[in-house]
């Protein structure tokens, strides 16, 4: 092997080992860290939208607080409670190097008092006060602390939470206390709560500006959405519809415009094609018809008219698959009456019906569609079954209808074969009357363009169970 060939073969080993590393490291980085974290973050495109940016501003607002404003405070503070601390000390020097043996100490309260705007007594000697509750933020008790350590070091007391604009302090002397009243914000930055303001004010007034302009940008996704279900549920565009929004969203706004323009063409292509064929093909059954009923010869007049009859049947079988009603206004469905009319049906079968029905008994649906697709299902029961379950519950914004029934029943295998068109069982239950195979794709056709769907499971009776759930 020579050199060159060595080296590649080294890098392909390195990269493939770097690159074996960066999946398992992002493997774990997926299911131990942003998978928990995604679960307590918002869903929707708007919240999102107002974490991308009001969370930077909070980070920022956050570090330019922490590290401009917290040394600002601290150094501010540092050199003014340097300056009060030395002028504090000026005043010992004065009392020890001119001692008043009468104990009258007004001069230097004065000199204090109009020179250092300081409030100064000398008390009789005595221990200093225990010492109080510290702040939380405490940089002021702090930097006064150290620098009566550094330029006094003596014995000292501070108290910088009773009056919250006065500090106080005591400094055991040798023969006396000297207490010192000193405004807050000589040893204190105290103007840094303007910064504050004014970060806050100009954060809010920011998010004023961006929610609004943001929830406008978020408006016309939302609408496109809503249009999109409603087309996908077979209902008509929202009367107030219509691109808007970003060059994007109005793109996007307008290509489903024109998808759903070229849909409902073909769909009106086919359903007038299909009629097309349909009536040709009646008019021949017709024909048909009018030969054999002259023909005289009973027997196979008989015998023929079953086949037209079998062949007419069909016929309004493909149709009814075809068109799919998809042209048909929504409305309101009873399920109530609808229920009624199934009872009056078992009785004319000799079933054994039994309903019930929880929530409102109206549904807003595609009446004559939502009509053929219970038909279909209730139908298939009352073919091959003895005794029918019917259950509908309408809650929140959902119908789920549930039949259970005693029959063959379809095996486990068979269940989402027999969805398809022209589809038929050759052992336990025939999915449709006409012999097209064609009942269950109807019913799924229909329920699907209502938004929802159909499933086969087992049912409790022995039979089979029809679930159906659409939105209503």
């Amino acid at each position: 092997m020579s050199t060159s060939e060595a080296e590649r073969t080294v890098v392909a080993d390195w990269l493939f080992r770097a690159r074996h590393v960066y999946n398992r490291v992002r493997h774990h980085w997926d299911c131990l860290v942003w998978r928990p974290i995604s679960r307590y973050l918002p869903k929707r495109l708007y919240s999102r939208s107002l974490i991308i940016v009001v969370a930077p501003m909070i980070i920022l607002q956050s570090v330019i607080t922490l590290v401009f404003m917290e040394r600002h405070w601290q150094m501010v503070t540092q050199r003014l409670s340097t300056a009060v601390v030395r002028d504090i000390a000026a005043i010992i020097d004065l009392a020890e190097t001119f001692p008043h043996p009468d104990g009258d100490y007004s001069d230097l309260a004065r000199i204090a008092q109009d020179r250092l705007d300081m409030k100064v007594d000398i008390l009789p000697p005595g221990p200093l006060p225990a010492p109080g509750p510290k702040p939380f933020f405490s940089i002021l008790d702090q930097a006064l602390s150290e620098e009566i350590r550094s330029q006094i070091n003596r014995p000292f007391w501070i108290d910088t939470v009773g009056d919250s604009r006065i500090v106080e302090l005591r400094i055991q002397l040798d023969d006396n206390v000297l207490r010192v009243f000193v405004r807050r914000n000589q040893a204190y930055a105290s103007n840094s709560h303007i910064f504050l303001v004014w970060m806050v004010g100009t954060s809010l007034l920011l998010l004023g500006i961006a929610i609004p302009f943001l929830r406008n940008q978020v408006k016309p996704i939302t609408k496109l959405a809503e249009a999109a279900e409603s087309f996908g549920k077979g209902r008509p565009l929202p009367p107030d519809f219509r691109p808007r929004g970003a060059e994007e969203v109005r793109r996007a706004g307008f290509a489903f415009i024109q998808m759903r323009e070229r849909i409902e063409r073909q769909i009106e292509q086919r359903t007038a094609m299909l009629t097309g064929v349909s009536h040709d093909l009646r008019t021949i059954l017709t024909r048909f018809k009018l030969q054999l009923a002259l023909s005289g010869r009973k027997v196979d007049v008989e015998a023929l008219n079953q086949d037209v009859n079998d062949m007419q049947a069909m016929l309004e079988g493909y149709l009814s698959f075809a068109r799919g009603d998809a042209l048909e206004d929504p409305g309101r469905f009873d399920l109530a009456a609808y229920f009624d009319k199934l009872g009056d049906e078992a009785k004319l079968r000799k079933r054994k019906l039994t309903t019930a029905l929880t929530g409102a008994t109206e549904i807003h649906v595609r009446p004559n569609a939502f009509g053929r697709l219970l038909a279909n299902l209730t139908g298939n029961a009352f073919r091959y079954a003895k005794n029918i379950d019917v259950k509908a519950t309408h809650t929140r914004g959902t119908l789920r209808v549930v039949i259970d029934d005693d029959g063959p029943g379809i095996p486990a295998d068979k269940r989402e074969e027999v969805f398809k068109p022209f589809v038929r069982l050759d052992n336990a239950r025939n999915l449709d009357a006409s012999g097209t195979g064609l009942g269950l794709s109807i019913a799924r056709d229909i329920a699907r363009s209502h938004g929802g769907d159909i499933w086969l499971d087992d049912s409790p009776l022995g039979g089979l169970r029809v679930i159906l759930r659409v939105p209503a």
